[in-house]
């Protein structure tokens, strides 16, 4: 399987800010490139590993017009190897920031009670897909699964914190993956995801827009606050435009059902 992904960003830098970009895949073996200019001006970033293997660019970027391109081609599946880090599992069970698991165990444990493994997160995934309606632009940067659930709309990124919270409800470890997603439409940053059953990470999307099989890791984290793909600091800068392509040589089928890992 080749996936080639791309991200373009444009970016209006109205005063001295640190921007951290979060939009390389996290495969080493990934061939990439990744150019960033100001004014036309070449800028070199900083690479920092973020948790997880996401790799974080950091940029010291002044007043101008800022573009970031990033390209990759990535072959093969290559399944992350699972940490076996009890510790940060247990911090995936605790509730997070946009993902109220304690608020949602009630809901959670009457409407999957009993299940478990691959059963269990096709449940989910099947209960927050029938529930949510996609609807691009409906939701707000600080909604989290509650009012998710509650305003029974969302876009990827609520579907996930709600797909993550009810799992953490029922004491399954469970985080939100930035992905590139081939397949997806319309195009763009995806999330998805990510439970901890039978001993390793397994891939749960509730929107099913995209074939599980072919996504690229960006990032990973207890939520979005963990994967944003641009945060601004000690600054300002207005993102003007954001172009996302991904392509795979085939799309394969998928099914809810069937555990699935991200490679």
């Amino acid at each position: 399987m080749q996936r080639d992904v791309f991200s373009r960003l444009e970016l209006d830098v109205s005063s001295p800010a640190t921007l951290v970009l979060s939009i390389a895949v996290s495969d080493p073996r990934a061939a990439e490139t990744l150019s960033i200019t100001s004014d036309g001006v070449p800028v070199q970033p900083r690479e920092l590993a973020g948790d997880h293997g996401a790799r974080l660019h950091v940029v010291d970027a002044q007043p101008g017009r800022l573009f970031v391109q990033y390209d990759a081609r990535v072959l093969g599946h290559h399944p992350a190897d699972d940490d076996d880090d009890e510790a940060d599992r247990l911090r995936l069970l605790r509730p997070s920031r946009y993902c109220e698991s304690d608020s949602l165990s009630p809901t959670a444990r009457a409407e999957f009670a009993g299940l478990s493994g691959s059963e269990l997160l096709g449940a989910v995934a099947s209960w927050v897909g029938t529930r949510l309606a996609y609807v691009p632009g409906s939701s707000l940067p600080t909604d989290g699964a509650v009012r998710t659930l509650l305003a029974r709309q969302g876009v990827c990124r609520d579907y996930a914190h709600l797909v993550v919270a009810l799992l953490r409800a029922l004491d399954v470890p469970a985080r939100l993956v930035a992905v590139y997603a081939p397949g997806l439409d319309p195009m763009d940053f995806h999330a998805v995801a990510e439970a901890w059953v039978e001993g390793a990470w397994h891939v749960v999307d509730a929107t099913t827009l995209a074939p599980r099989g072919t996504l690229v890791r960006i990032s990973t984290g207890r939520d979005a606050s963990d994967t944003a793909f641009l945060s601004v600091y000690g600054g300002f800068a207005e993102l003007v435009n954001v172009e996302v392509g991904a392509v795979v040589d085939f799309l394969p089928d998928d099914d809810m059902f069937r555990l699935a890992r991200i490679g």
